[in-house]
Parts: structure tokens; sequence; C-alpha cells
């Protein structure tokens, strides 16, 4: 996993921590951000992977990109 086409403006790591804590703790990140800075949140509950998919579909922020394929996931999200 090599990301450096991404200016990461925070990361958060979740790992360790069950659904829907990620999840609610990326919302709370996201809504301290300005628009369009990134967030990198690292999670290791494999359900984070449906809930930020269907988060960021529903909302304006955007899932720039997601690496999900092995523990820990990654997810790239835009703030809307």
């Amino acid at each position: 996993m090599f990301m450096t086409d991404y200016d990461i403006y925070l990361t958060l790591d979740t790992s360790g921590l069950n659904c829907p804590l990620p999840l609610l703790k990326a919302k709370q990140a996201l809504n301290k951000m300005q628009p369009d800075t990134i967030l990198k949140v690292i999670a290791t509950d494999a359900g984070s992977i449906r809930d930020f998919k269907a988060f960021t579909d529903q909302s304006d922020h955007d899932l720039v990109d997601s690496f999900t394929d092995v523990e820990p996931y990654v997810y790239i999200i835009r703030r809307g």
C-alpha cells in the first residue's frame, strides 16, 4: 500500500474499535476539517467496509480510495 498521491490532512487510527465507532470518529474528524481536505482512516473492523461506502454514498464526502483486501483497512476520504 503506497499512497503518495494523497495530501493527507489527518490520519485517524481506529484499529481495535468495533462498528459503529470507526465511522463515528471519522464523522467527528470530518466535521472539524476544511472542505477538500483528505482524511485517512485506518480500521480493523470488517463492518467498516460497508459502513464507509454507505456513509460516503449518502453524504457530500468522497471516498477517494480504499484498501480493503487485508487488515488493516484504509479509507481515503475527501471532505465535502
